[in-house]
């Protein structure tokens, strides 16, 4: 065996105390995360919350807008794929062929998590004089807003073109031939 391999093993084989403290990290949040999943609306408010004291944070401090313009090149990101389905319908065979294909991002699910871990990321940068580089922020935010027309303009577009939608109107319920609703009891 190696000095250590990336599965958190010590020489010896045995986990390393390091290795064995992320892994249980790891567990940790996973299981807050699985409690958290009926919640949906608490989950939304907790993102627009921490949303809410990132931006007061930045007004307060007056810096940190590099850092800032980042998060939201990653939050236009997330949107994107969230709009974009896994398999781009130029690329099939028949062009009338319609899209079943799911989309990148289930609606509250991972785009709110990446989200929320990119908020997050983005407001323990601005604890950090080295993340405030200055810059003059109306650029940024011209940069920004023409950024996000010109690639909103491409992706509705595109789902005119090939028909798709990212959202679903209610859960579809198959019946087969047999399948009459009543149960054997009735």
């Amino acid at each position: 065996m190696s000095e250590g391999d990336s599965s958190g093993e010590s020489i010896h084989g045995k986990p390393s105390v390091i290795g064995s403290f992320f892994t249980r990290l790891g567990q940790i949040y996973q299981s807050w995360l699985d409690k958290s999943t009926p919640f949906s609306a608490v989950r939304w408010a907790v993102t627009l919350i921490l949303t809410a004291i990132y931006m007061i944070r930045v007004y307060i401090l007056q810096g940190w807008y590099i850092v800032t313009y980042a998060l939201g090149i990653y939050h236009l990101n997330l949107f994107i794929a969230f709009l974009s389905p896994k398999v781009d319908p130029s690329l099939l065979d028949d062009p009338g062929q319609s899209l079943v294909a799911p989309f990148h991002a289930e609606p509250g699910g991972g785009f709110r998590h990446s989200a929320t871990k990119g908020i997050v990321i983005a407001m323990i940068c601005t604890f950090f004089e080295a993340f405030n580089v200055p810059v003059f922020w109306p650029i940024l935010v011209m940069y920004f807003i023409m950024l996000f027309c010109i690639t909103m303009k491409r992706q509705i577009k595109h789902m005119i073109k090939y028909r798709y939608l990212p959202f679903t109107h209610g859960k579809r319920i198959y019946r087969g031939k047999e399948d009459t609703g009543k149960t054997f009891a009735s």
